[in-house]
């Protein structure tokens, strides 16, 4: 899933626009603050200096709940100082005197933020929740007075209308323009009445978000679906209905079943259950979370968000959020972004019919007297593919044990491509016991950083899988990556082995893909390290590192039989490869029909949103807005719908307009692994040219000249529609798609 630098948007945006910066230890942000007699003060308590722990990495031990409201406090207060200093400063602004000063500001607020808003997402408990809702809108109100602050701007401007007579490097100009730009996008060129508007505006979004976050955890970890008999659950392992049992019984209800949600709208023991009644039960729990059919209901939070963010579009004369929000991004407005989805639809469509009547022959074929239900779907379109491609999921599980995934498959690939090794550790203090450390080690044998990784599902957990930061890549600082991947693997039993489906290993690969785009930042600045790139690019580098978890070389090592240590037989993963293939109608359309959802929320004018003023016009406008697609949503329901969608949701900006990035990387992935393919594979050379000319560059230089560099041409979607099934090579080469896709269109 995607990189977060931090949990929330909000905070996330703060550091961003303040370009926050982590590690190294407390030191006047320049002579301007001596020269301007401005006194920045001291802070006290943890987060007041750099952890002792190696590489900064932070002392879970030594922080409790009480602190983190003081050091919140305190590191505004600090930055506002250093911030206070900069435009005090008597000599004519400079990049140094301004630009970098301003980057080195709120160092105390990083460690702060990254720290507390990484507990909130993984192990999180009703006291940090609280203190999130309070201090969430505290923080949007304190990056606003920084991006929003006219003098400060005024120093910014002048040196960036300044940059033409100056020497710079090509990383200290996109430090600048991109301070510069941010500070325009948040309001800067603004009246003072219309800032004043945005700053509110911000604050309102940030406290909507923040709850709309906690309800959807609380709609999916705390009402899961409790089953009376051990029959409703016919067709899962002994395993998982132990689990079932266990959780009921930590529940309180003795003698039932409990299956917790997971945070798609399919959910993965539905393939198993053989009770089609129980199946519907399952699915219909999911699908209405958060839509009032429980005492949850996060509909008017999701149309009074979307009318803030209609009106702050308007105030910057935008027609809509979408417009207004894309403006960094790499495809760099809607009509590039629709344009490149909406024309896949057409073979999508027709795929998901013609998936759905195989479906119905398999159902009647069974002596069903029903036509498939997205209860249904996967249930029997598992079948299919075991029948066609003789796959067996569960005896498939019985190669993929978590360590050896990890250790002998992620790991294996990153020695082999890149020359890094790892040491485990177990000397560091953690968030939660389940989460294991490792050292990182480069190709030459220096420490390069810190790995954490956090596998298994909790209560205290939001669900899905990402990766972020504890410590970021500076020269400026001399800090190395403290990485941390979280995933939501329901864990074993005690005493089981803890194996996991083949959708967790891509996940596994998946979010070390991140991982290494932080570990192989080589960066001056932080917020231009590593993952600090466009929404729409971010996921592209870990989606190609998905290609290894099915590479010969690299599932020798790991793909060992549990029991018998058998490596996984050749013809196993040539079913594999050849099923990757089947089913896209559902697969691919879930995520197509979220992506283009996100967008109808993201196009509301603010007379349009403000018209939702009822739970039951916002699940009429998703109804209507899902229908417009022309694909099967009664049959193919959205990836997320509305009242659970994090992705777009749960942050001020987040991926709203955004979740389209997922389509739009998955074209850079495959045209890269073919890069890969057709240059010899799982080599040294091609994991140094590709860290040389991708992983390394973080967010200092333009997306499609970044792909040029590494793939000596403009991406190509024909791999990604290949892969995907929806045409042969041949249509690709004279579809509409082919001919009218984008990237050449989408630098003008």
């Amino acid at each position: 899933m995607k990189a977060q630098i931090l949990a929330t948007t909000a905070a996330a945006a703060l550091l961003s626009a303040c370009t926050t910066a982590p590690g190294g230890e407390m030191n006047p942000i320049a002579d301007a603050a001596v020269d301007a007699a401005v006194s920045v003060p001291e802070g006290t308590g943890y987060f007041a200096s750099d952890s002792n722990l190696p590489f900064l990495a932070p002392d879970f031990a030594a922080v409790s709940e009480d602190d983190y409201i003081p050091a919140f406090e305190q590191g505004m207060a600090i930055q506002k100082a250093e911030v206070e200093a900069i435009k005090a400063n008597p000599d004519a602004p400079t990049f140094e005197n301004t630009i970098v000063a301003l980057e080195k500001s709120g160092r105390m607020l990083g460690r702060v933020s990254r720290v507390f808003f990484a507990l909130t997402g993984t192990n999180t408990t009703d006291r940090l929740d609280e203190i999130n809702t309070e201090i969430s809108p505290k923080l949007t109100a304190h990056g606003d007075s920084i991006t929003l602050d006219p003098e400060l701007f005024a120093r910014v401007k002048a040196v960036y209308d300044n940059r033409a007579a100056m020497t710079m490097t090509p990383e200290d100009a996109t430090l600048l323009e991109k301070t510069y730009d941010r500070m325009v996008q948040a309001g800067a060129l603004l009246t003072e009445a219309e800032r004043e508007r945005v700053k509110a505006i911000n604050t309102e979004l940030s406290t909507l978000t923040t709850e709309f976050s906690q309800q959807a955890k609380d709609a999916m970890a705390e009402q899961p679906v409790i089953f009376d008999s051990r029959s409703d659950l016919a067709g899962l392992s002994d395993a998982d209905i132990a689990s079932a049992a266990e959780f009921a019984n930590e529940l309180g209800d003795d003698g039932k079943y409990a299956i917790a949600l997971q945070n798609t709208t399919q959910q993965p023991l539905l393939p198993s259950m053989t009770n089609r009644a129980a199946r519907e039960k399952l699915f219909m729990a999911s699908y209405h979370r958060a839509d009032g059919t429980t005492d949850i209901d996060t509909r008017l939070l999701i149309a009074r968000i979307a009318e803030l963010r209609a009106e702050k579009a308007a105030l910057f004369g935008k027609p809509d959020w979408a417009t207004y929000t894309m403006w960094d991004r790499m495809a760099e407005n809607p009509k590039t972004a629709l344009g490149f989805m909406e024309q896949m639809v057409p073979a999508l469509a027709a795929t998901q019919r013609r998936e759905a009547a195989m479906l119905n022959a398999a159902i009647a074929a069974d002596g069903g007297d029903y036509e498939v239900k997205p209860w249904d779907w996967y249930r029997y379109a598992n079948r299919i593919k075991a029948e066609q491609y003789n796959l067996d999921e569960d005896a498939m599980m019985e190669y993929f044990q978590l360590d050896k995934v990890l250790e002998d498959g992620v790991f294996y690939m990153a020695e082999k491509l890149y020359g890094l090794t790892f040491e485990r550790r177990t000397d560091l203090p953690v968030y939660h016991p389940d989460v294991w450390t490792y050292t990182v080690f480069d190709r030459d044998g220096s420490e390069l950083g810190l790995f954490y990784f956090d596998p298994f599902q909790r209560p205290s957990k939001r669900g899905g899988a990402w990766m972020s930061n504890f410590v970021d890549q500076s020269h400026l600082w001399g800090t190395k990556p403290v990485i941390y991947n979280v995933l939501n693997i329901p864990k074993a039993p005690a005493g089981e082995p803890q194996l996991v489906s083949f959708d967790w290993v891509n996940t596994t690969f998946h979010e070390f893909g991140h991982a290494l785009h932080g570990f192989f930042a080589d960066q001056r600045y932080e917020s231009l390290s590593g993952t600090s790139t466009a929404r729409d690019f971010v996921e592209y580098p870990s989606q190609v590192h998905e290609m290894w978890a099915t590479y010969p070389e690299v599932l020798r090592n790991y793909a060992k039989h549990y029991q018998t240590g058998e490596t996984i037989p050749q013809a196993m993963v040539d079913r594999i490869e050849a099923a990757s293939k089947f089913n896209q109608g559902y697969d691919f359309g879930e995520v197509v029909e979220a992506a283009l959802l996100d967008m109808k929320w993201a196009a509301l004018s603010k007379d349009e949103a403000a018209a939702l003023d009822t739970p039951e016009k916002v699940t009429a406008f998703e109804r209507k807005s899902l229908e417009e697609l022309g694909l099967e949503i009664d049959l193919v329901p959205p990836r997320y719908r509305s009242t659970y969608f994090n992705h777009i949701f749960s942050g001020p900006a987040g991926y709203s307009a955004g979740y389209y990035s997922y389509l739009w990387t998955e074209m850079l992935d495959r045209d890269s692994r073919k890069w890969f393919l057709d240059n010899g594979g799982l080599t040294r050379a091609n994991g140094d040219h590709y860290r040389a000319t991708v992983l390394s560059r973080g967010g200092t230089m333009d997306y499609f000249k970044m792909f040029e560099n590494f793939a000596g041409r403009a991406p190509d979607v024909t791999p990604m529609l290949e892969a995907r099934g929806l045409v042969a090579g041949d249509e690709a080469a004279d579809s509409e798609v082919s001919d009218g896709l984008l990237p050449g269109d989408a630098t003008e």
